[in-house]
């Protein structure tokens, strides 16, 4: 949990994978010799050279309304990998945490991938339907777009028809643009090239200010080398230029930043280090200081 001014942010655990190493994922450039080589990864980011992720939820609570950051892979759904119709109590931990599914005013998709749309729905008496009831599903207009078209991917066919079109048909989706405001202290904020349309959520309280990332940036690895691009980046080039004038923004402006799939410790400040730069951790509960 953080403080961010009037704003709480609560990290809600989905699961964490046990450490990998970047090749037999989705990163090329990530091997374990390369990882050994930047040692303020190890022992928060980093196993003897492997990668340790977080898949987790944000939920954004403000003054006026309680925000859910994305919602992870989902229970019951078929996948055909490793995450295939996985069990976890993420909805009892969210309720635990005060936050139960009523609760939701807003859920904010950052980008329409496996990992980040499935708990939009949950499989009741056969049929998928809206987790949240009372919440509106915000997801950026290009990246609907994007998503509703293709055909080319069948995991992510499915992962739209299962995840994304219930809340569709069930009325509770608002396209909207890539810098949206959705209160006073909370807005989108466009970082594209992980995928067509994809958003960061900028959070903004009195002199604080905090940044959930999404998968513009997926590790802390890529603070020290914004190059290294995801195998799933839909633009490899656009991504890392964003990596690199948001990692130069941030760095300069003293935010608070959340990754989304950091592991603990999930959120720190981005500092200069020469070139390029390192990823300074805080705990939680403390906020900025």
């Amino acid at each position: 949990m953080w403080q961010v001014g009037d704003v709480r942010i609560t990290k809600i655990i989905e699961f964490e994978m046990p450490p990998i190493e970047g090749p037999d994922f989705i990163f090329p450039d990530a091997t374990a010799a390369r990882m050994r080589e930047i040692p303020w990864l190890t022992p928060a980011y980093v196993d003897d050279g492997r990668l340790k992720f977080s898949f987790h939820a944000l939920v954004v609570e403000t003054p006026t309304m309680v925000i859910l950051v994305d919602t992870c892979f989902g229970n019951d759904k078929k996948r055909g990998i490793d995450m295939d119709k996985i069990n976890t109590p993420f909805l009892h931990n969210l309720a635990a945490a005060g936050y139960p599914a009523e609760r939701i005013d807003r859920v904010v998709c950052t980008h329409l991938h496996i990992d980040h749309v499935g708990w939009n729905t949950r499989l009741l008496e056969g049929r998928w339907v809206p987790t949240f009831p009372n919440a509106r599903y915000l997801i950026a207009k290009t990246e609907y777009a994007h998503w509703s078209q293709q055909q080319h991917d069948a995991m992510h066919v499915q992962v739209f028809e299962d995840s994304v079109a219930p809340v569709w048909q069930a009325g509770l989706v608002d396209l909207v643009d890539l810098d949206h405001e959705l209160c006073r202290e909370v807005r989108l904020h466009p970082t594209p090239g992980h995928t067509a349309g994809h958003v960061s959520v900028a959070i903004d309280s009195g002199p604080q200010r905090a940044m959930i990332t999404g998968d513009f940036v997926h590790h802390p690895f890529q603070l020290a080398h914004p190059d290294w691009s995801a195998r799933i980046d839909h633009d490899p080039q656009l991504s890392t230029a964003t990596r690199q004038s948001e990692f130069s923004r941030l760095a300069d402006d003293n935010v608070l930043v959340i990754g989304t799939h950091f592991c603990d410790p999930t959120a720190g400040y981005v500092l200069r280090d020469q070139q390029v730069f390192r990823f300074s951790t805080c705990e939680p509960t403390r906020g900025m200081t």
